[in-house]
């Protein structure tokens, strides 16, 4: 679905839908030309499948969710005609949501849990710093802020993202 696409002053939104509860993106005009972009937050499990138009639910799976998080992403600066990757961004900051382990049960299976809280958290640290390892090895890296929560609308999801950057235009890029 093309986005529609909203400008106010130094500020254009592009949302989807009628009556939709946020932008996907919001891009503020720089006085010297560069971007400023807002992501907006978005789970790796089913909602980012659907988005890049796959057929599949991701169950807590931090080594698959991140990248379809960063396509998504990159999709949205490509249909808003900004840029073509996301190496051409520059990520200011991360924020990151964790939800808590769907299984096991914490109390039937605290040891369980422990373990499965540890394999999240690494599996994480991994594809989130790979992913910017491998698409984006020119770029400075992002500040991460990181909160845990109990869920997520999208109970497949293991993490939600929101993130800023800059889309710098300059020559000193």
């Amino acid at each position: 679905m093309p986005f529609t696409v909203k400008r106010r002053g130094k500020l254009t939104y592009y949302y989807e839908g009628e009556a939709p509860v946020l932008s996907n993106l919001v891009v503020e005009q720089q006085p010297d030309g560069d971007l400023k972009l807002y992501f907006s937050g978005l789970t790796g499990g089913h909602s980012a499948a659907t988005i890049l138009g796959r057929d599949e639910v991701i169950r807590m799976d931090p080594e698959r969710e991140i990248p379809l998080v960063f396509q998504c992403w990159e999709q949205w600066l490509q249909e808003a005609g900004i840029c073509q990757s996301l190496a051409e961004v520059d990520f200011i900051e991360i924020h990151a949501f964790r939800a808590q382990p769907k299984s096991p049960n914490p109390i039937a299976d605290p040891e369980g849990y422990a373990r499965e809280l540890e394999r999240l958290r690494g599996a994480y640290a991994q594809a989130y710093g790979g992913f910017f390892k491998e698409h984006c090895p020119e770029n400075g890296l992002p500040a991460r802020f990181t909160v845990h929560v109990v869920d997520f609308p999208d109970r497949a999801a293991s993490y939600e993202f929101y993130g800023t950057a800059l889309y710098q235009r300059g020559e000193s890029a």
